[in-house]
């Protein structure tokens, strides 16, 4: 078998079971790795180049050693998950960087992190003083993570007091000028419904690039051509709307109206009016 040959059968069957073995190690090896992970990715990978290119050697001894590899990684894996004590020894534990404003310096020198190399990280989380934060620490996979101050935290409906009404996942019903119809069906709806809402937004449905629907029932369209601005669905704002117009109406009739049972009963019923839109107005308005 000419070596040319030989190289590219050897390649394709490295690419093959490194695939399979990354799959066996999981979805943690292409993410934030941890120290020993990190080496056994180099280490997996120079085997494998070793076995397309090293045609002196045979491949089978390169595959018993990422066989191994994976098994020790694999081992290793497991013992975290059933040890808190393996955990801190092999990954190492957190380090606080800042606490109530202040640098931990000491710190800093243990991880090797300059200061200027800290405020980059923090820049990165929109943080620029350090007297903003409460707590800054190192995780053992070198990522640093910032908790503000009260008074600088991001305002959120429950610091108002206010229950906003949950959120699940869009769903992609057009995707290239095709309709899915199993996301459709997820939502409880149908293609005649998806055909009506496009005749809203006066879109043709080969020029929806991406069609997605939200957990109220409103379709949003990402179309090929980007000059056209398709308008946003306007249902729930026409809704609150129209429960405005009923409470100020009901107002109004109670202050008109010259009989007191007639008017208690208006008074009553713009008190629940206005009741139920305070408890809508979240979902209304998102």
């Amino acid at each position: 078998m000419p070596n040319w040959v030989e190289v590219g059968v050897r390649t394709l069957t490295a690419v093959v079971i490194l695939y399979a073995m990354t799959k066996i190690l999981g979805k943690r090896q292409v993410t934030q790795l941890s120290l020993f992970e990190y080496i056994t990715g180099i280490t997996i990978g120079n085997i494998t180049a070793s076995i397309s290119l090293d045609l002196d050697s045979s491949w089978y001894l390169g595959l018993i050693s990422i066989t191994v590899w994976v098994c020790v990684s694999l081992g290793i894996a497991f013992l975290q998950m059933k040890s808190k004590t393996m955990r801190d020894f092999i990954d190492g534990k957190a380090t606080v960087l800042i606490k109530d404003g202040k640098v931990m310096e000491d710190n800093l020198k243990k991880e090797r992190l300059t200061s200027d190399e800290l405020m980059q990280q923090l820049r990165k989380k929109r943080v620029f003083r350090v007297a903003d934060v409460e707590f800054a620490i190192m995780e053992p996979n070198g990522e640093i993570n910032v908790l503000l101050t009260r008074e600088n935290q991001p305002l959120t409906p429950r610091h108002l007091g206010i229950k906003v009404g949950p959120e699940q996942e869009p769903q992609s019903v057009i995707m290239d000028g095709q309709i899915l119809d199993e996301p459709l069906a997820t939502l409880g709806l149908n293609r005649q419904w998806l055909n009506t809402e496009l005749e809203k937004l006066g879109v043709a449905l080969e020029n929806v690039y991406l069609g997605q629907v939200d957990s109220y029932g409103q379709l949003f369209v990402d179309l090929y051509d980007d000059q056209i601005k398709v308008p946003v669905p306007q249902e729930k704002a026409a809704l609150f709307a129209t429960l405005k117009k009923c409470e100020g109406d009901l107002m109004l009739f109670g202050l008109t109206t010259k009989s007191k049972k007639a008017k208690d009963m208006y008074e009553q019923c713009s008190k629940q009016m206005e009741q139920i839109i305070d408890e809508l107005t979240p979902v209304l308005h998102r």
